[in-house]
């Protein structure tokens, strides 16, 4: 992702993380500026990265890598920021991965889940453009047939895209309308399938239901599909995420995560408590509405921004 470091995306990445770099950092500058280097300030360093949901784990892996750097007791806290800076991205590195579209499938479907206001549908939006700019071929299909409003705003992003969108009746069987958009993809040499989903959490024995039959009609048409399915999360439940991963994941083999709403949040911390304890690839990140403002995700660049250091 050459752009991540570049001064547009950055800039943007560091401000749609300003609150949780404020937090964090600010934390860090009260704390280093009273206190010494010393097992108490670390204590209270571990506290501080706890309330940015990094989680316990992770918080407690930061810090006691800090004190095995062995920095003079009277460190400045721009030399933590930097130090965690670095370990974070240690920790994010190995997730972040952009969601690569295999071109041997035809098309490659993406099943992208989430529960209802993850942002899902503009994620899909915005994907859809993004690809559509690198010169494939993209289609999508309007899923989550119980809500009007999803298959509307579908509608609306693949008319932004010049993408075509399938749809059926409202309240209509979803797998019949993913087999549907996967039979017209293939026939019209679609490369890209994006299939919004349902997401009830509340009904989970019927969404459970509602997946795994789509999954089983789809393969119908093609074994090997779908190729990627997406998770789609809202940054703004902090802790809340990691059950969310859990029970999609009980439901479809998640090959993947976008944080969105970022930009909304004191929270960014998740993302590397999530990278910690799931290892899922973290494709993208969105830190605002704009269709532009979600991007691949870099390990280094969000380090920086969630430390509110400059690139």
């Amino acid at each position: 992702m050459s752009e991540a470091g570049s001064g547009g995306w950055f800039g943007r990445l560091k401000s749609g993380l300003s609150k949780s770099s404020q937090k964090i950092a600010g934390g860090i500058t009260d704390l280093f500026t009273k206190k010494k280097l010393d097992a108490g300030a670390l204590e209270d360093l571990e506290e501080i990265l706890i309330t940015a949901d990094m989680g316990v784990a992770t918080a407690a892996k930061l810090s006691a890598s800090l004190a095995e750097r062995r920095f003079d007791p009277d460190v400045g806290p721009e030399v933590v920021q930097a130090a965690l800076a670095d370990d974070i991205a240690a920790i994010l590195e190995p997730v972040a991965k952009p969601l690569e579209i295999d071109a041997a499938h035809a098309p490659h479907v993406v099943l992208v889940c989430g529960v209802n206001g993850s942002g899902k549908t503009t994620t899909i939006g915005k994907m859809a453009k993004t690809y559509t700019d690198a010169g494939l071929k993209v289609m999508l299909a309007a899923g989550d047939t119980f809500r009007a409003a999803a298959v509307e705003q579908l509608q609306v992003w693949g008319e932004r895209s010049g993408v075509p969108v399938v749809t059926g009746p409202q309240g209509g069987d979803a797998a019949a309308l993913a087999y549907q958009a996967l039979e017209r993809a293939k026939a019209e040499g679609v490369e890209l399938l994006m299939i919004d989903t349902a997401g009830r959490l509340q009904n989970r024995k019927d969404l459970m239901a509602e997946l795994e039959k789509i999954i089983r009609v789809v393969r119908k048409l093609d074994d090997s599909a779908p190729h990627s399915v997406l998770l789609v999360m809202d940054a703004t439940i902090g802790q809340n995420a990691h059950s969310q991963v859990e029970t999609f994941k009980e439901m479809v083999d998640i090959s993947g995560l976008v944080l969105t709403k970022l930009d909304g949040s004191a929270k960014g911390g998740v993302v590397v408590a999530l990278a910690e304890k799931f290892a899922l690839p973290v494709h993208a990140v969105g830190v605002g509405e704009g269709i532009d403002d979600l991007r691949p995700f870099e390990a280094g660049a969000f380090a920086r921004s969630l430390m509110g250091l400059d690139g």
